[in-house]
């Protein structure tokens, strides 16, 4: 069994594996009180003005605590953001962490925006860890890329991709469950699927290119197709009026 663990998690992209990895040890050491949530919490004052800038990456490590919310959270990090590393983004390591970055950004921005709007500040003060909506985008781009797989929620009832993340949202509200953490996502999940798939088939244009800097970070392999065996290929013409 514990062969089978370590096989599974050696064979995990990098992205998902590290991502997975300080997840997990983040969330058992704040349980351990190794740790203190305090230090990792989204807080825009200690960051402009105290410069605690690791603020901005460890909210998105800190999954509260070890609970049922946080062994479905831990499957679908797992399952989907493996799912897009392994498929959409195959050979595109370099795509997926800008990917990541992309909405990792959003969210942040919406919750620092949304702090200065009346009647709204207070609900957004309320969100001061945003993994939860991270990973919701991840589930929401990989359904809008493959809205056509039937899907199955805890053998109730079946549906299509395409209604994974509403079937999920339903869920969290059926659950007691905050609306405006998977809310968030759906939305930073929905403004790069547009501006990836839906705005470059529109006009042509990408705005979302992969940095430079960003991609000499990565050593991303070649996909290779396969040449089969069997198959001969002709020589050259020129080579075929060769004496």
């Amino acid at each position: 069994m514990a062969q089978a663990v370590e096989e599974w998690y050696k064979q995990m992209p990098i992205i998902t594996r590290s991502y997975l990895t300080a997840a997990v040890v983040t969330t058992i050491g704040c349980s351990l009180e190794i740790i203190s949530p305090y230090h990792l919490y989204l807080n825009p004052k200690l960051v402009v003005k105290q410069y605690q800038f690791w603020r901005l990456i460890t909210n998105f490590l800190y999954f509260r605590k070890m609970d049922l919310d946080f062994m479905f959270h831990m499957f679908f990090l797992a399952r989907y953001c493996k799912l897009l590393e392994e498929n959409s983004f195959r050979g595109r390591t370099a795509d997926f962490f800008y990917m990541l970055l992309f909405g990792a950004s959003v969210l942040t921005g919406i919750v620092l925006v949304g702090g200065m709007i009346p009647y709204l500040s207070a609900s957004f003060a309320k969100i001061i860890f945003l993994s939860n909506s991270l990973t919701f985008m991840m589930v929401y781009v990989w359904s809008k890329q493959n809205p056509f797989i039937h899907m199955s929620f805890l053998g109730l009832f079946t549906f299509t991709a395409a209604y994974l993340p509403w079937v999920l949202l339903g869920f969290s509200v059926l659950v007691g469950a905050s609306a405006w953490v998977d809310l968030l996502g759906m939305i930073a999940g929905h403004a790069y699927y547009f501006l990836e798939d839906v705005y470059p088939r529109m006009t042509g244009r990408r705005p979302l290119k992969t940095p430079t800097f960003i991609k000499a970070m990565f050593a991303d392999e070649a996909v290779v197709v396969a040449r089969p065996a069997n198959v001969r290929f002709a020589p050259p013409a020129d080579e075929l009026h060769r004496d």
